[in-house]
C-alpha cells in the first residue's frame, strides 16, 4: 500500500473526527508554569491518561533536579515536575522520536490564564500554540498511524518534558537515551502562522559567574579590599566586545555590591551566549574560559563559572534536509506549501540534533505571540497539521528510513 493511496486519505481524513480541539482545550485551561509543581502533576496525569489509548507503555518518569545559583552565589537544587514517556515496538526496524513539553512559561500568579476567542477560528489562550495544541496534533497523528497498514513497520518514543521553557536541564539526559539510534524525530514546537518551519537554530548557553573579593572599609583601608563588583562589571564589558556576527553575547545582570562603605566581596554576573555554529560555540567557550582566568588575575580575586551550552547549534545537514523535503512533500499532496528558515530561538530540537538525529522542530499548530499574554493558536490548524504528521511518519515508514 502506498502512502498516498485511497485508504491512507480515509484514514487522514478521520482527523477531523478526533478530540483535538477539546484536550488542547482541557490542558490549557491548566496551568503549568515550570515552577507551578502541582499544575505540571496535573497536566501530566492527563497526559498520561490521553497517551495511554496507543499501544505499548505510557510511565511518567520522575526529574533529575538542577542547580541554580542564588543571588547570593549559593547553589540550589530545584525540583522538576515528572517527564512522559510512551514507548511502542521499540524493536520495530524503523524508530522515530516524537517530543513536546507541557511547561508553558505563565507563572502560576501570572494573569495571562483565560482562554478567549479573538476572532472566528482564532483562540488566543496560554499554552494553546505553545505547546498543548502541539502535544494534541502529535497524539492525533499516532492515532492515525495505529489505524494504518504500518504500524508493524515503525515503532517510537514519544518524550513530553517538564522543564524544556528553562532550558531542559532536567531532561537533557533522557532526551539523548531517547534519541539513541532513532531514524528521526519530529518535535511540536508551533509553526508560524503561515506554517513555515524553523530550520537551522543557533545555540544558547546561560552562564553565573560568581566573584569572590575580599571586604574592606571604603575610607580607612579600601585598597585593602578585592572589589567584587569592579570585577563582574569589567567582565561584562570585555563579554560585549565578544559580540559579532555568529554569536550575540549578552551580560543580562549583575547580582551583589553593598553598602557604600564598603568594598563588596560579592558579585554574580549572568551572561547569555547565542553562537551560529558550533564553531562559534567553541570559540565562546574558550574566551570564557580565559576571561574568567585573566579577570581572576587581574583583580586579585576567585571567579568560579557555573552554567553551559544548553543548547547546542542545530545546522541542516543533509539527512535534516532529506527529513524537510519529505515533510515538504507531505504538504503538497496534502494542498500545504510547506517552507522553512533559520531563526535564533532554541528548543528541544537543538538537543535532538547535537545527536546526530535529524529533525524537524515545529510540526505544532500554526500560532503565534507565544511567551506573551497575546499567544494565538489558529484552531484548523489542528487537523491539518495532525494529518502533516501522519503523512510524514506513514512515509518514513513506507520507505523504511528517510
Amino acid at each position: 500500500m502506498k502512502a498516498d493511496s485511497s485508504s491512507v486519505k480515509a484514514i487522514l481524513e478521520k482527523a477531523n473526527d478526533l478530540p483535538l480541539l477539546p484536550r488542547t482545550l482541557e490542558w490549557a485551561k491548566v496551568n503549568s508554569g515550570t515552577t507551578n509543581l502541582d499544575g505540571l502533576a496535573s497536566v501530566a496525569a492527563m497526559l498520561a491518561d490521553a497517551f495511554s489509548v496507543l499501544p505499548g507503555d505510557t510511565r511518567l518518569i520522575d526529574a533529575e533536579t538542577v542547580e541554580a545559583v542564588r543571588a547570593d552565589g549559593h547553589v540550589d537544587q530545584i525540583r522538576r515536575g515528572q517527564h512522559l514517556v510512551t514507548s511502542v515496538r521499540p524493536d520495530a526496524p524503523v524508530r522515530l522520536l516524537l517530543t513536546g513539553h507541557m511547561d508553558t512559561v505563565f507563572a502560576a500568579d501570572h494573569p495571562f490564564q483565560q482562554i478567549v476567542e479573538l476572532e472566528s477560528g482564532v483562540l488566543n489562550g496560554p499554552g494553546l500554540a505553545d505547546m498543548k495544541g502541539g502535544i494534541s496534533v502529535m497524539l492525533g497523528a499516532l492515532q492515525l498511524l495505529e489505524q494504518s497498514e504500518y504500524t508493524s513497520r515503525i515503532g517510537y518514543e514519544v518524550m513530553i518534558n517538564s522543564d524544556e521553557e528553562v532550558g531542559s536541564g532536567s531532561s537533557a539526559a533522557l532526551i539523548r537515551r531517547l534519541a539513541e539510534g532513532k531514524t528521526a524525530a519530529l518535535t511540536y514546537e508551533p509553526a508560524l502562522p503561515d506554517g513555515t518551519l524553523a530550520g537551522e537554530r543557533g545555540g544558547s548557553g546561560n552562564f553565573s559567574v560568581i566573584f569572590t573579593g575580599k571586604s574592606a572599609h571604603a575610607g580607612r583601608n579600601p585598597d585593602e579590599g578585592r572589589n567584587a563588583l569592579v570585577a563582574a562589571a569589567d567582565m561584562a564589558v570585555r563579554l560585549k566586545e565578544l559580540h559579532r556576527e555568529g554569536l550575540s553575547v549578552n551580560p543580562a545582570k549583575i547580582d551583589g555590591g553593598g553598602p557604600n562603605n564598603s568594598v563588596p566581596e560579592h558579585a554574580i554576573l549572568r551572561v547569555n551566549f547565542r553562537p551560529k555554529t558550533l564553531e562559534d560555540q567553541a570559540m565562546a567557550q574558550q574566551a570564557l574560559d580565559q576571561m574568567v582566568a585573566d579577570i581572576a588575575q587581574e583583580h586579585d580575586l576567585d571567579v568560579h563559572c557555573h552554567g553551559g551550552f544548553g543548547r547546542p547549534p542545530k545546522p541542516i545537514d543533509a539527512q535534516a534536509q532529506k527529513l524537510f523535503g519529505l515533510v515538504k512533500q507531505c504538504g503538497a499532496d496534502l494542498g500545504l506549501d510547506i517552507n522553512w528558515r533559520g531563526t535564533g530561538g532554541v528548543c528541544d530540537g537543538n538537543n535532538i540534533a547535537a545527536c546526530g538525529v535529524p529533525v524537524v522542530d515545529t510540526m505544532g499548530v500554526r500560532g503565534g505571540a507565544i511567551h506573551s499574554s497575546d499567544e494565538y493558536m489558529i484552531i484548523e490548524s489542528l487537523v491539518e497539521r495532525t494529518q502533516l504528521s501522519a503523512l510524514t511518519i506513514m512515509r518514513i515508514a513506507e520507505k523504511g528510513g528517510l
